[in-house]
């Protein structure tokens, strides 16, 4: 195990890839000279040469388009698109094209693509470079939606991502790039679908995804010091949802907050409520589901007023401290 960067593990994760399969390749804009937007594939063209890992002209339905017949006939692309706010131009070929053709096909077509983006808010970038747009995606079957918020997780997962047989949207909050984390010497895959208790607690559960995981673990050391005890879930991926492992956090605590930087109307934080209030853990709960999101309004540039349309750290303090009022705060 080394400290590593979140984007040098996605980096390492795509050389590996890279190496490992010859029908793995790259494309996007600005990916091969330039390194990536973000810089995730720096070195990578110098490395496998301008036919693996392709500058594309600016362009995300031919980038998607490109991405969904090579996956048709065999290959393994990883096509990047540099703002998550661009899936929008390319909604045809990821929404009706990729995550239909094996069912339209009965089963006799695969379309093993990966779709990376960056996503998320914190850099200023304003109201059409910063939404977290994950939710869309999780709404569309056949595709897979997988958000890590560590670098073990962002390496391993995009290693499970591009052997799979299935679309897979691969979310990357621009603010985790630099955060570090322990990350094996060797290449190694996480399974798809579950999910990772970030931390044990007995007094309430945080289900959290991507950069409010490290909000999340922030306020639940805050909490510590008040003897409130907290338990971050990481679902890592939102399709396939572990169930499972959320159900039994809530069950054990008995009170829970979900948590996500997307636009809380009608995002995926409904979905986890959703089926906890419709099991049977919804009778054991002592208060009253909680979920904290973003606001309703476009992202602004402004960095004082991006933090107030996002939850924070303090915002998820002042949650746990109401949730669990019967004891003295």
């Amino acid at each position: 195990m080394r400290t590593i960067t979140y984007l040098q593990a996605i980096n390492e994760a795509l050389d590996e890839a890279l190496a490992q399969d010859e029908r793995v390749f790259l494309l996007g804009e600005d990916i091969g000279i330039y390194g990536g937007g973000f810089g995730a594939t720096q070195g990578l063209q110098e490395k496998y040469g301008k036919q693996r890992v392709r500058d594309t002209p600016i362009s995300e339905s031919a980038i998607a388009g490109v991405a969904v017949g090579a996956a048709m006939t065999g290959m393994r692309p990883v096509m990047e698109l540099q703002f998550s706010d661009f899936i929008t131009v390319a909604m045809d070929q990821l929404v009706n094209q990729a995550a239909k053709i094996h069912y339209m096909y009965s089963g006799k077509a695969k379309v093993p693509l990966v779709m990376r983006t960056a996503s998320g808010s914190g850099t200023g970038a304003a109201a059409q470079h910063s939404q977290s747009l994950e939710n869309w995606m999780a709404h569309i079957p056949g595709l897979k939606v997988i958000q890590p918020s560590n670098a073990y997780d962002a390496k391993g997962l995009l290693h499970a991502a591009i052997k799979d047989n299935n679309p897979v949207m691969f979310y990357e909050h621009k603010l985790l790039y630099k955060t570090t984390g322990n990350v094996p010497d060797e290449p190694y895959v996480l399974p798809i679908g579950i999910a990772d208790i970030k931390r044990n607690g007995t007094d309430v559960t945080i289900i959290a995804t991507g950069i409010m995981v490290n909000k999340a673990l922030e306020a639940a050391d805050i909490l510590k010091e008040k003897n409130i005890s907290v338990e971050v879930i990481d679902p890592r991926t939102l399709v396939p949802l572990d169930q499972r492992t959320i159900l039994t956090s809530v069950e054990k605590t008995k009170r829970v907050i979900v948590a996500t930087e997307a636009v809380k109307n009608s995002g995926f934080s409904a979905e986890i409520t959703s089926i906890i209030a419709e099991s049977k853990v919804a009778t054991k709960l002592q208060a009253p589901i909680v979920r904290l999101g973003g606001e309703f309004v476009p992202m602004p540039a402004q960095k004082i007023l991006e933090a107030h349309a996002t939850p924070q750290v303090t915002s998820l303090v002042k949650a746990v401290k109401q949730i669990m009022s019967e004891i003295e705060v």
